[in-house]
């Protein structure tokens, strides 16, 4: 469904960066990771509890060493550690992705976006879609909600489509290094 709007101006909502997650990062830049900092990734995307001194063993560092690099990746965004919740049992009954055109410059509909609680992930695209959010609520009407009042309101959004999830068969963060 083709909307238009005259609703809010997106030069009212601030511009996200970094909010404390892996956000806003271009294809193209990447920091340059040693072994080490690999191997430490790696371990924690195993175990993100898992003890300093133990990474250390398995690293050949010390517990000081790897609390100072794993400090250096969270501060460079390049990873996160977090508790990953299923949300189906923490009251969030609805998941869906949208695939989102946009008329006009896509950035600013993007950080919109990202703005919003119930967007966790957002990403630019090339294909049928300019941009593509995943949404996470409470039921349909909240979704409903979402999309019909906050996300098609957004100016520069011309069209929406949903993908409503109806099982997760697969959802993993451990797939290592390069």
């Amino acid at each position: 469904m083709a909307t238009k709007s005259a609703g809010p101006s997106l030069a009212n909502i601030p511009s996200i960066g970094h909010s404390g997650g892996v956000a806003n990062r271009d294809r193209n830049s990447s920091v340059p990771l040693d072994s080490v900092s690999k191997a430490i990734i790696e371990q924690l995307q195993e175990d993100g509890r898992r003890a300093y001194a133990t990474i250390g063993k398995a690293v050949g560092l010390s517990e000081a060493a790897v609390r100072q690099r794993v400090q250096k990746l969270l501060d460079q965004g390049v990873m996160q550690i977090v508790a990953v919740t299923d949300p189906l049992t923490v009251g969030f009954t609805r998941q869906a992705m949208v695939g989102i055109n946009v008329e006009g410059d896509i950035e600013p509909v993007a950080d919109a976006l990202a703005a919003m609680d119930e967007v966790d992930y957002v990403v630019c695209t090339a294909g049928s879609f300019d941009l593509l959010a995943e949404l996470v609520c409470e039921d349909d009407e909240h979704l409903l909600d979402m999309i019909n009042k906050r996300i098609r309101a957004l100016p520069g959004v011309r069209r929406t489509e949903s993908f409503v999830y109806l099982k997760l068969r697969k959802q993993t963060y451990t797939w290592g290094t390069r």
